[in-house]
Order: structure tokens, then C-alpha cells, then sequence
């Protein structure tokens, strides 16, 4: 079994997601895990997303996964060695919720686990997300385009990373910033909102609104191409 720490890309697929999401992603549950307070027990429950994507094969491949990394010195044999197995791949540590966390991920030939990993005593320990490999891979590819913004007339103005914010403007200068994630080419969230990108555009003009990138990711933010207005 070759187990490796996540990307940066795959991160934020340790959370829980939308439907529209699971649905894009091909997910179909998650696993969710602790080690007792002594640090050696070992109590989890199962959430289902997807349940019939859950197949023998699927249910097959999870447990041989969970129980190798049970075994000695694995990532989920107790609290202490989760901590030296972090320690060992220095660079699967990123910023969680409120606190430093592990990515790490597990393939068989279908399906993706992506485990995210605190080995902090009184919280739960770690989370194994299941995915239908070739959808969730499919997905992060598509989402490398990032999320673009247009105007009511389809003109794009700028684009963000996947999970990037934007801030919006009221018409009376309120201003709210709000975390998006991609979901294909023409769809977006915001928030906890789904917009066609178009409809967006509209409602914002609409409302006296105006949008744009977090000041701190216009760095990162794909950038339009000029005088080039896209196809619906």
C-alpha cells in the first residue's frame, strides 16, 4: 500500500462538501475516527454521502486500508504514533479549521481515501474521505482554471483559486466577503449559495453590488485575458 501526502490541491477535500460537490467529486462517504482519551482506543462512524457507490469493492478496499495503518507505528495504530508518522512527512502538515493538521492519501484502483489527521487529545482524530478516484481527480483538474467572474454582459473580469474569496460591495458600501469554490466551468458557490456565473453577474447589477478578489489573492487569481469576452 503507498500512502503520500496530500497536495495543497487536494486538501480542502478533507471537509465536508456540498451536494453539488459530493455529487462533481464522486463522494461517497466519510470516516470519522478517535483514539479515546488513554490515545490507544479506537472509536469511529461512518457518514454516508453517496451510499450507492458503496460497493463491495469499495467497502473491501477501505478496510484493508484502515487495517494496514492500524497496524504498529502506522498512522492510525494510536495518538503518539500519529504524531511520529506526521513527523515523518513533514510537508502533509497545513492550516486546518483552528489548528496544524495532516493530509495524507491512499489510492486502490477505483477509489481515492483522503485522510486529514490531528493527533490532539479530546478532538477527533482524523477523517478519511472517500472518493470515486477518477471523478475527484477529474474534478481538481477541472478547478486548476480557477473561478471566474464576469459581468452581466459575460466579459470576464478576473478569476480566483478554487476556495478563494471575494469581497462584495452592497450598494450602500457594506462590504462581505464570502469563501467560493468551483464547481464546473459555468457554476460556482458562494458561500453557502450556487450561481450560474451569469446569474450572478445579474443578480450583483441587479442589487446595486459590485465584486472582487480578496485583496490578498490578486496575486494568485488567474487573470483575464483583455478585450476578449467569452462564449456563453
Amino acid at each position: 500500500m503507498k500512502i503520500r501526502s496530500l497536495q495543497p490541491n487536494e486538501q480542502k477535500y478533507t471537509y465536508s462538501q456540498s451536494m453539488q460537490l459530493q455529487g462533481q467529486t464522486g463522494n461517497i462517504g466519510y470516516l470519522r475516527g478517535d483514539f479515546d482519551t488513554s490515545g490507544c482506543g479506537f472509536f469511529t462512524t461512518w457518514f454516508d454521502a453517496r451510499p450507492q457507490w458503496k460497493t463491495d469493492e469499495f467497502k473491501e478496499g477501505l478496510d484493508k486500508i484502515i487495517n494496514s495503518l492500524r497496524e504498529d507505528k502506522g498512522l492510525l495504530h494510536n495518538r503518539y504514533d500519529m504524531s511520529a508518522f506526521a513527523r515523518r512527512f513533514p510537508d502533509s502538515s497545513f492550516k486546518g479549521n483552528y489548528c496544524t493538521e495532516y493530509g495524507f492519501r491512499v489510492d486502490t484502483e477505483k477509489h481515492a481515501f483522503l485522510f486529514r489527521c490531528n493527533p490532539t487529545k479530546g478532538d477527533y482524530n482524523f477523517y478519511c474521505f472517500c472518493y470515486v478516484k477518477e471523478w475527484l481527480d477529474r474534478h481538481i483538474s477541472k478547478a486548476e482554471q480557477g473561478i471566474r467572474f464576469i459581468d452581466p454582459n459575460y466579459k470576464e473580469l478576473f478569476r480566483i483559486p478554487d476556495g478563494g474569496k471575494i469581497i462584495i460591495t452592497s450598494s450602500w458600501g457594506e462590504k462581505s466577503e464570502y469563501s467560493c469554490r468551483f464547481i464546473d466551468e459555468y457554476h460556482t458557490e458562494v458561500g453557502n449559495d450556487l450561481f450560474h456565473i451569469c446569474e450572478f453577474a445579474e443578480r450583483m447589477e441587479k442589487n446595486g453590488a459590485t465584486y472582487e478578489p480578496k485583496p490578498q489573492e490578486v496575486q494568485a487569481a488567474i487573470k483575464a485575458p483583455k478585450h476578449k469576452d467569452l462564449e456563453r
